[in-house]
């Protein structure tokens, strides 16, 4: 392989790596706004609810 392939192909390779780490962390920040959203809704529906103390214990398996 001669030094201009080599330079190519390297970097292609750290573009592909940056790319990838980019979406990786709008990936994460999209699931932290989800997350987010998720307790405040859920919240909020305790506040409304007539009976808040059911419901408020969720038990899950993993």
């Amino acid at each position: 392989m001669n030094i201009p392939e080599l330079s190519t192909a390297m970097a292609s390779n750290q573009l592909l790596n940056q790319v990838g780490t980019a979406m990786l962390s709008k990936s994460l920040d999209d699931a932290e706004s989800a997350g987010a959203s998720m307790v405040q809704m859920m919240d909020r529906s305790m506040e409304l609810s007539v009976n808040p103390s059911v419901g408020s214990n969720i038990d899950v398996l993993v």
